[in-house]
């Protein structure tokens, strides 16, 4: 996990700083979102992003690793079929802070760190679509596909999608044709 800062830690000793985060971090995954001091919502975040990144690998060993950490195989299984696959498009940047104001008792600033729910942001989908774009076009143009049986060699991306979509359409007349005959007579 990401090196403990030094000086003072949180609630005394380094074991118990650990416990607190894997305790933190638990909760998070459990509820989506925690109402905590700032100080320690700051420690939280990088610990917390950091299972996360295991979580997407979803390996064994990742999960292994995530279960040194967090004791509750029920919120190890949440994070690694719902919580990770559902970031597996964004790179980092999972948790969310944001101050909420004092707390009465002690006058200690809160926070809530939540886990962040939606989509990426306008600039970071078209940078992804660029991407794959950009990979698509870096095929060869030079390079044929082998042709099935029974289908004419193609010459190019844009021919190769026209044939996709007149399969396609294809397709929909067949369906067409068996919607209009739902007995399936022959004549």
């Amino acid at each position: 996990m990401p090196t403990p800062t030094k000086g003072a830690r949180l609630g005394g000793g380094p074991a118990h700083e650990r416990l607190m985060l894997a305790n933190l971090s638990q909760s998070l995954f459990e509820h989506g979102r925690i109402t905590t001091t700032v100080t320690r919502a700051k420690r939280l975040r990088p610990y917390a992003e950091r299972l996360i990144t295991f979580a997407k690998r979803g390996d064994l060993a990742s999960r292994r690793r995530v279960m040194g950490v967090i004791h509750d195989k029920s919120v190890v299984h949440t994070l690694f079929t719902e919580i990770g696959p559902s970031f597996a498009e964004r790179n980092g940047g999972y948790t969310r802070i944001t101050k909420v104001g004092i707390r009465k008792g002690d006058s200690a600033p809160l926070a809530v760190i939540e886990l962040v729910t939606g989509p990426l942001s306008d600039k970071q989908s078209v940078v992804a679509e660029a991407s794959k774009a950009a990979k698509r076009a870096a095929k060869p143009a030079s390079t044929k596909e082998k042709p099935a049986k029974g289908e004419a060699p193609v010459e190019s991306v844009a021919e190769a999608e026209a044939a996709e979509v007149q399969t396609a359409s294809e397709v929909a007349a067949d369906e067409a044709v068996i919607e209009a005959d739902p007995a399936g007579d022959s004549k």
